[in-house]
């Protein structure tokens, strides 16, 4: 097969094109990315001399660079992992978010249909079901529970969702969504809390935690989501949403403390700010849908995944100095710039 990757540049679309490298070496992968501020291409700098794998620059928001790479590739799947990702971003520019995350989802699957893809797979987020009380730990997500966003970043993804899923039934457009809960693991962006974390100890700076860092996420170490998304391109049923969980549940606080401890630093570091606008309580999914139906279970216990985590910035420091510096953006034109 030729998948079709978008926003494979950034943490977790990178992520996913190695897994399918190594694990599916007779497809051909072609990464289509903007190269905003959160797309690296040295991040697969390892990818790119390897025969099945072309990078494309282009914005899936752009109508004729989507048709023309479409027109040069031919691919039978798409997987969208292009957005624009940050909350505290989307809070401070909302409209950049609508036009990557909704009217780019829109142009990709009219290319898709255009030449006539087999199959075309939405990467959602689990903050599309806003936010769950820290008091009821019963509960989680399923599937079944209704949209409702707390920040335009959510908005623009679960827009996305739903115009996914009006295609479906309009066009019967042969298209999967997954909803995941929190990522973590290599190439994670450095404004993100656990890579900011692990930069400023490593630094020695304060590490800043929003409220009294109660709020609760689910962790997915990102090798387990990617293993997901490509079990539901190859065994999952067309039309279906699939949430991806991790069964990891941490406090913000949990988590900083757990870095802290790994890397020998003092909690002092530990510097309590203004909480975000509407920030979400709790996230919590319930992955029974996907271990049942298509038989995966993620395999990475918190514990180790964050320890894994840890080490892998500790060993690449040029990636993650290059991106606090700025000189990351600069890749592209030394490697493309003369081409």
């Amino acid at each position: 097969m030729t998948i079709f990757v978008t926003g494979g540049a950034g943490f977790i679309g990178a992520n996913f094109i190695y897994y399918l490298l190594k694990n599916r070496p007779a497809d051909s992968v072609i990464c289509f990315d903007k190269l905003t501020y959160a797309g690296n291409l040295e991040t697969l700098a390892a990818a790119e001399p390897l025969p099945t794998f072309k990078f494309v620059r282009g914005d899936i928001s752009d109508r004729e660079e989507v048709y023309k790479a479409f027109e040069e590739f031919r691919p039978n799947v798409v997987v969208n992992f292009a957005a624009e990702s940050h909350v505290d971003r989307s809070i401070e520019d909302p409209g950049l978010f609508l036009k990557t995350n909704i009217i780019g989802t829109g142009i990709l699957m009219d290319a898709a249909r255009k030449f006539k893809v087999d199959r075309y797979h939405q990467v959602s987020t689990d903050e599309v079901y806003g936010d769950l009380p820290l008091d009821r730990p019963d509960l989680f997500f399923t599937e079944k529970t209704p949209i409702h966003t707390s920040s335009p970043y959510s908005a623009s993804k679960a827009s996305a969702d739903l115009l996914v899923q009006a295609y479906i039934r309009t066009y019967q457009f042969p298209a999967t969504i997954s909803r995941c809960s929190n990522n973590y693991g290599p190439y994670h962006f450095p404004e993100k809390l656990i890579p900011l974390m692990i930069i400023n100890a490593l630094n020695d700076k304060k590490l800043p935690v929003y409220g009294a860092g109660a709020n609760v996420r689910d962790w997915l170490y990102v090798e387990d989501h990617c293993s997901a998304i490509d079990l539901i391109l190859r065994k999952g049923t067309v039309g279906e949403i699939y949430n991806i969980g991790g069964h990891n549940e941490r406090t913000n606080l949990e988590v900083v403390k757990t870095i802290l401890k790994i890397l020998g630093k003092s909690e002092d570091l530990i510097e309590f700010v203004t909480d975000r606008k509407g920030h979400d309580l709790r996230y919590a999914i319930d992955p029974t849908k996907i271990e049942t139906e298509l038989g995966w279970t993620p395999k990475t216990k918190f514990d180790d995944g964050i320890k894994k985590t840890v080490a892998w910035y500790l060993d690449n420091k040029s990636w993650w100095e290059k991106i606090v510096s700025g000189e990351y953006q600069n890749y592209y034109e030394k490697m493309y710039g003369n081409r």
